[in-house]
């Protein structure tokens, strides 16, 4: 071997060695850190927390009677339809003319799975959601060691989903205590315990990974979001803070395959607490009551309002006779403060007066006209105004002014017109309904793009009831005047009340659009 050669080789054997020595220590760096538990884990893991939990969480079975689907063929299905010619078409037909000879097929049985947890060891009160248990024939709570109890329901609550059972036995029962979610941070380790896929007693870790979820499942959500799996057979299960107290009742997953993709939801404890304590006591919730439809206040609302920012939420109508009407309350204005409880977005507001204390004389903050204003209003009841009938009625008995004036707004996109019996009677408006109708809008209008269609009702311009075309004009105009970039319409589709934005054309600051028609100041 000559001098280069075995230097490369030299080089290349070093190199080679060096190598090895690194990859090594590479490997026993992964090794360690893979080892080592994630900051905030338990030092030995999760298993002395689940041994103590375990025993409090319980599967939950039911049974339903479903009368047989009557088809084509007695009390059986429909057969499938195939191509003309299929090579299945005779086999169905055949199998589905023997099935239809038997005219008194009985009932099937069907049977669900899900999970729940003890609450009350004495009283043997058991948690879980109301979908686990709805339409449910018979109820039967399984316990960790595999003991049978049957079950009757307290009560439930279809806003919140949740359901409370009671179960009678001698048997000695293990009960977990509510905490506290909003103490729970975003990355905080979380426990779930349930019977997914009917497989009891599963355990799951991981992190909280989101608040304040709106999943569109009822009024008030405001899920906890984690990434520790959960299944089909999870809801109603408990999910644990590491002090083993439950900080949310799992009750959905986002899965567009089926199972877990990292994306759970569950209830948080701090919202079911107070709906599961009003089971115990009424059989059913009590929940505080305003009497008033909101929406959002978007940042085109909030220019439109003089408000600083967008926040709050946005008062479309007032229920008569209800609490809101009482204490001075308007459509148009913004609920900005609730109790001394500030209303950041208008999700958060059914939240804050459904926990507040039914009677109660509670401090109002609102936006009104370009100012804060206080009110003083009591709370009422949510479940007696749902049973009297007060929630249906939106009426204005005020009698609507007829004309027959029509006009284009090419600004907005839209046609406007007076209300006629004519108009009334085309587009199914209500006699109580008064203000300006649209006819037509354009395709690529400014109105087209806000979901507004023919037969809509606009009730106020910029907070001012309107009667005719000419009242438009003149909110328009102002609204130019005062430099605004949009006008507000309060909008009635068929008793559905709305605040709408609307833009308006770039104009210098005082001249009004052209042509400009005299209205009512």
């Amino acid at each position: 071997m000559n001098h280069r050669a075995r230097y490369r080789a030299v080089v290349s054997a070093a190199l080679l060695v060096f190598g090895v020595a690194v990859g090594t220590v590479a490997v026993a760096a992964a090794q360690t850190e893979a080892s080592a538990p994630r900051p905030g884990a338990p030092a030995q893991g999760f298993a002395d927390l689940a041994d103590r939990l375990l025993p409090a969480v319980v599967n939950i079975s039911t049974t339903q009677t479903i009368a047989q689907r009557k088809g084509g063929h007695g009390n059986t299905p429909e057969m499938p339809q195939f191509p003309p010619g299929s090579p299945f078409e005779d086999f169905f037909k055949d199998f589905f003319d023997h099935q239809g000879k038997d005219q008194n097929a009985p009932p099937r049985h069907a049977t669900s799975l899900g999970s729940g947890f003890i609450v009350d060891a004495k009283k043997g009160w058991v948690v879980t959601n109301n979908h686990v248990i709805q339409d449910a024939d018979e109820i039967t709570v399984i316990l960790h060691d595999d003991t049978n109890l049957k079950a009757e329901v307290v009560g439930r609550d279809t806003k919140t989903d949740i359901a409370l059972l009671k179960v009678t036995t001698d048997h000695p029962l293990v009960a977990v205590p509510f905490g506290d979610s909003d103490k729970i941070r975003v990355g905080d380790w979380v426990l779930a315990i349930g019977n997914p896929f009917g497989l009891g007693g599963t355990v799951t870790a991981g992190i909280l990974s989101a608040r304040a979820r709106d999943i569109n499942a009822g009024p008030y959500d405001d899920f906890l979001q984690t990434d520790a799996s959960i299944n089909r057979g999870n809801s109603g299960g408990p999910m644990f803070n590491l002090n083993g107290e439950v900080i949310g009742i799992n009750t959905a997953i986002f899965s567009p395959s089926g199972g877990s993709v990292g994306i759970g939801f569950a209830i948080p404890s701090n919202l079911a607490k107070p709906v599961v304590a009003q089971i115990e006591d009424f059989g059913h919730t009590k929940r505080g009551w305003l009497g008033v439809r909101i929406q959002g206040v978007t940042p085109e609302i909030a220019e439109s309002l003089n408000m600083a920012k967008a926040h709050g939420a946005l008062v479309a109508s007032v229920t008569p006779n209800g609490p809101a009407a009482a204490a001075g309350i308007q459509a148009g204005d913004v609920v900005i403060s609730f109790d001394g409880k500030e209303v950041g977005e208008m999700r958060r507001l059914p939240r804050i007066v459904a926990d507040t204390p039914i009677n109660k004389v509670v401090p109002v903050v609102v936006w009104r006209k370009g100012k804060q204003v206080t009110v003083q209003a009591k709370v009422g009841e949510l479940e007696a105004a749902e049973e009297s009938g007060l929630l249906a009625s939106n009426a204005d008995e005020a009698a609507p002014k007829v004309g027959a004036e029509s006009k284009d707004f090419d600004e907005l996109g839209l046609k406007l017109a007076t209300i006629t019996p004519d108009l009334r009677q085309q587009f199914e408006i209500g006699a109580d309904v008064k203000g300006v109708v649209i006819q037509e809008v354009q395709g690529t209008g400014a109105a087209a793009d806000k979901n507004v269609r023919s037969g809509d009702v606009i009730v106020e311009m910029n907070q001012q009831e309107v009667t005719a075309p000419a009242d438009v004009a003149a909110a328009i105009k102002k609204a130019h005047e005062d430099g605004k970039k949009s006008v507000l319409a309060l909008v009635d589709r068929q008793g559905d009340l709305r605040f709408v934005p609307l833009p308006l054309a770039a104009a210098d600051a005082g001249k009004a659009p052209s042509p400009a028609v005299p209205g009512k100041e």
